[in-house]
């Protein structure tokens, strides 16, 4: 007669469930020791039941198993997570070479642009390297035609500048050259009137004189 398979849940009879418990961990403590005897395992076992009672197992001793457990996973975290110092190198050195790797593959598209290293391209690379060349050569005759308009415009408007300041000084000169007339009139007469106005004292003068031979 073939033993039946106990389905594996929890046991709601309180009373089968404790001597399942007690038939299971004197199992579980059997092969542990089995283990350890067969293999030279270090073998450490800690069990609590449902009333928090305390079942424990130790090959050698469970404080020393304890020890070399903490001590063992101390080191296991260490190698698996490296220090702060040790992540920013990493980090560093793989930037710096994400940065080479870059700065290569920008100077030999350049170089291929400026026609140099295109024996290792294949056609449709080459393709590609035209409609490139074509689109930056339309780009840079755009760019060239609109600073050509530019600087059109910029000379129209100091010709249209030039003009107008033309039209006003042919206004401006006319005046400034009457003013500057009149200004000069004024003077030559200031300067007649003030010569006569001499003269005429020096008659008066020679009048009034006795006549000597």
């Amino acid at each position: 007669m073939t033993r039946k398979k106990i389905q594996i849940k929890k046991i709601d009879n309180i009373s089968s469930r404790q001597v399942t418990f007690s038939k299971r961990r004197k199992g579980l403590f059997k092969k542990a020791q089995e283990l350890s005897t067969l293999c030279d395992a270090d073998i450490a076992l800690m069990v609590f039941s449902a009333t928090s009672k305390l079942f424990e197992y130790a090959s050698s001793s469970m404080q020393q198993v304890i020890e070399r457990r903490n001590g063992y996973s101390a080191n296991h975290r260490l190698l698996d997570y490296p220090s702060t110092d040790d992540q920013l190198q990493v980090e560093s050195d793989s930037n710096r070479d994400t940065l080479r790797k870059k700065l290569e593959d920008k100077s030999r598209e350049l170089r291929q642009l400026n026609g140099e290293d295109l024996q290792e391209l294949t056609v449709q690379e080459l393709q590609k390297l035209e409609v490139l060349l074509k689109r930056s050569l339309s780009s840079v005759s755009k760019i060239k035609d609109e600073m050509f308009m530019r600087d059109i415009d910029t000379l129209k408007r100091k010709e249209v500048e030039l003009m107008e300041e033309n039209r006003r000084l042919k206004h401006v000169v006319p005046d400034l050259i009457n003013v500057r007339w009149q200004q000069s009139l004024e003077t030559v007469i200031s300067g007649s009137s003030f010569s006569l106005e001499d003269d005429g004292s020096d008659t008066s003068l020679k009048l009034g004189l006795p006549f000597l031979k």
